[in-house]
């Protein structure tokens, strides 16, 4: 089993998602937690995916001269990819309400890449979930706004909240993906970075 397997290793997420370090806890690491600022500024010829990979292979790079051999440093990134259009963290109550209302309705994609890093070896894989909100009222938008505050999330919302509750209609792939990390495909990798 994972735990087993990574005992002699020493994992360090660089996330402060309490969802992302829950499902390291579900999945039985133990970790570290430990953060580094970065500018998370892509060049803007980048879409989708390339977006996610860039950003969080950027993430990891504060931390490579200090890794240890037994290190696991894990960086991820999560976008909402919408009529060719980045969806970030929404800047206020309106950037999150625009946000919404262009994608109710609609499907768009949320797309997690993670990068795991040791001193001699640097994996990234990405995950794309396609997502579809049903018709949107501009109430529903303004009560989760108010009463959730999604400043935190990509696309101004979490789908694990009250409006992936009410408003997701269908999902085509990873839900955990969509949460912020893509629980099976970080498994597989570290059984395979582990031997």
């Amino acid at each position: 089993m994972l735990t087993e397997k990574v005992k002699k290793f020493h994992i360090i997420l660089a996330s402060s998602s309490p969802r992302r370090q829950e499902f390291l806890k579900k999945l039985g690491l133990n970790f570290e937690v430990r953060l580094k600022p970065v500018d998370e500024i892509y060049p803007e010829q980048l879409k989708g995916v390339e977006i996610a990979e860039f950003l969080s292979k950027l993430k990891a790079s504060p931390f490579l001269g200090d890794l240890k051999p037994n290190d696991l440093l894990i960086t991820s990134d999560t976008v909402v990819w919408h009529k060719e259009t980045f969806l970030g963290k929404p800047e206020n109550e309106e950037d999150a309400y625009s946000m919404l209302r262009s994608m109710s309705g609609d499907w768009h994609e949320v797309i997690t890449s993670v990068c795991f890093t040791r001193t001699n070896d640097q994996r990234l894989v990405s995950s794309s979930t396609k997502v579809k909100f049903k018709d949107l009222t501009d109430e529903e938008i303004r009560y989760y706004i108010k009463e959730c505050k999604p400043f935190d999330k990509a696309g101004g919302y979490g789908i694990q909240d009250w409006i992936g509750l009410i408003g997701i209609e269908k999902i085509k792939g990873s839900y955990t993906n969509v949460v912020g990390l893509p629980t099976q495909l970080v498994y597989k990798t570290i059984m395979e970075m582990m031997g």
